[in-house]
């Protein structure tokens, strides 16, 4: 989790490879409890084929019992046992006789997640699923499916023990991100489940405390900015407009990705991230409804007024005020132009240039807002349509 949180904040490079190697097959991922005729079955399907099967079993102490509950299960499969208690001699012979197939299961611990390739063995039985890491399970489960074979993950739970939420969604997400190049997806999960640790100390998992994660995000962006030696973002406008801006339940319905959703329009900085975020709505869910179109325009004119150096648009009945900063980039004889054609527009010392808009609905609001800057301002991009 620590290294892909440094990868998203600019501190790391990170290239997503979502393309498989030729002819891979998804792995089937099976979530269940403890059952030994689903165990035998699975185990003498693999052996019909000519295939292999890991059995993972991270308790050294009951390492040899569960061997020995397998042979009784299936008494014709030859069985080995692998773990990080054997001398390196010992278990090095072990590793190479199942690798020659000498062998039909290998029980072992999670000395498997890393380094083996063995085509043959497409079969992986993960015992007490609900005590790993959704990393662990991940790359446990990538041990399998290394040929153009099908390959088969059982996650195996005792079926008296009440699921923690956190397990449940670990185990729900490795069987919904079964496809093929779904590691990423996998790591942004585990990122969220795990927390993105310390990122200058040893923890490389684990969730803020001393202060909320956005403002530790906001923290920690200014300062890869400030070592980049980028300029700071402009501080965004303040609008407050009194519309009906929101995304409809009956749009987006699971409310985490409603919140996720508001936060990434309203984060915003460029025409191009809004144009992004409005294809994914429409790519996602539909075309929006009339409140999200809004929300989108209102974004929309929060952009266009930071460029043309508002630092606040407010209206109150039928009266706009429209604050500007001190060095906005505003042409004087527009604004004078502006203030003689509308009745009852006024440009006060402070900044703040009021008018009357009256009768406007909301969309016709937002056009003559984003109307208005755009012939105020100079050298301004032309606004969202």
């Amino acid at each position: 989790p620590r290294t892909l949180h440094m990868s998203l904040v600019g501190l790391r490079d990170m290239s997503v490879i979502e393309t498989p190697p030729k002819d891979r097959i998804a792995i089937q991922t099976v979530v269940a409890n403890w059952d030994e005729k689903l165990i035998r079955s699975s185990i003498e399907q693999e052996l019909e084929r000519g295939g292999q099967i890991y059995f993972v079993h991270n308790r050294v102490d009951t390492i040899w019992e569960i061997a020995a509950k397998l042979q009784s299960l299936v008494p014709s499969a030859r069985i080995m046992v692998g773990h990080g208690q054997m001398s390196e001699g010992e278990l090095e012979k072990v590793m190479l006789k199942f690798m020659r197939h000498e062998a039909d299961i290998l029980v072992a611990t999670t000395i498997i997640e890393n380094g083996l390739d063995i085509p043959l063995c497409n079969t992986i039985l993960i015992n007490r699923a609900d005590r790993f890491g959704l990393s662990e399970l991940y790359q446990l489960r990538g041990r399998v499916g290394r040929s153009n074979r099908r390959a088969y993950a059982y996650l195996l739970l005792p079926s008296e023990i009440e699921l923690t939420p956190i397990a449940r969604r670990r185990l729900a997400a490795l069987k919904e991100f079964s496809d093929l190049g779904a590691g990423f997806k996998i790591a942004a999960l585990d990122l969220e489940l795990r927390g993105a640790g310390n990122l200058l100390g040893g923890e490389q998992s684990g969730h803020i405390e001393a202060v909320g994660f956005d403002l530790y995000t906001q923290m920690l962006e200014q300062a890869v900015r400030e070592m980049k030696g980028e300029a700071e973002p402009q501080p965004q406008a303040q609008l407050n407009l009194g519309l009906n801006i929101r995304i409809p339940a009956d749009y987006i319905t699971e409310e985490n990705q409603r919140l996720r959703m508001y936060k990434r329009i309203a984060g915003v900085e460029t025409e191009r991230q809004l144009a992004d975020v409005e294809a994914e709505l429409k790519d996602r869910y539909g075309e929006p409804p009339l409140p999200v179109r809004q929300l989108l325009r209102y974004a929309a004119l929060r952009l266009q007024a930071v460029q043309a150096g508002v630092t606040a648009i407010e209206r109150k009945r039928d009266l706009v005020s429209v604050r500007f900063r001190q060095d906005a980039p505003v042409d004087p004889g527009k604004l004078a132009s502006f203030v003689s054609s509308q009745r009852g527009a006024q440009f006060l010392p402070d900044g703040t240039l009021k008018f009357v808009a009256k009768g406007l609905d909301p969309k016709e609001l937002l056009e003559q807002l984003q109307t208005l800057l755009g012939n105020l301002a100079e050298n301004m991009q032309a606004s969202i349509a």
